[in-house]
């Protein structure tokens, strides 16, 4: 169950309806997906050979189909994270980089967990997305944010693309935000 930190504040807001109610303010999609529906051998296992991937894709052909058809995705992918992940310290520091995309970006978390980090309007600044294994959100085109992972470092997730190069990062410099420990 996604959980929101409004970072200026340390507000947080639980529930998936309070979520949602908070999230569609700033035209965030939020949905879910059935986290159960993934096999077992696959929920704690973050070094995904390629099959595997293909395993949870057709796993959740139905849901990634059906949210393609509505918002006009061509391609999807599996991206699996973890310690295991080959420089990944490096990769986490390239992620945690504000910056905006030309479409949308999502991520359906399938095992383990993440963080967008997206700026709001002035009085609320930036808040944290913390997600767990069903959540779905979809960050809108030119919404300055980033993605990280939380303190354990493991994170399966799809991701769908408009573009079939996948998204670009366009670098959003902004002095105001405060990166936290």
């Amino acid at each position: 169950m996604a959980e929101i930190v409004i970072r200026n504040t340390n507000e947080r807001i639980t529930g998936d309806e309070n979520v949602r109610n908070f999230l569609n303010k700033y035209d965030v999609l939020y949905e879910k997906w059935d986290a159960s529906k993934l096999n077992t051998d696959l929920q704690d296992n973050f070094g995904l050979t390629d099959e595997q991937k293909t395993e949870v894709l057709e796993t959740y052909d139905y849901e990634i189909r059906d949210l393609a058809a509505r918002r006009g995705y061509q391609i999807w992918d599996v991206i699996t994270l973890s310690e295991q992940t080959p420089d990944i310290e490096e990769k986490l520091a390239k992620f945690e980089e504000i910056h905006t995309h030309a479409e949308d970006e999502i991520r359906a978390i399938v095992a383990g967990k993440g963080i967008f980090v997206i700026k709001a309007t002035d009085d609320v600044g930036y808040f944290n997305v913390e997600l767990s294994p069903g959540d779905v959100i979809s960050v809108p085109e030119n919404t300055p944010h980033f993605f990280t992972l939380m303190e354990n470092k493991q994170i399966i997730a799809v991701r769908l693309f408009i573009e079939k190069d996948g998204w670009i990062a366009d670098p959003y410099p902004d002095p105001t935000f405060i990166k936290q420990a």
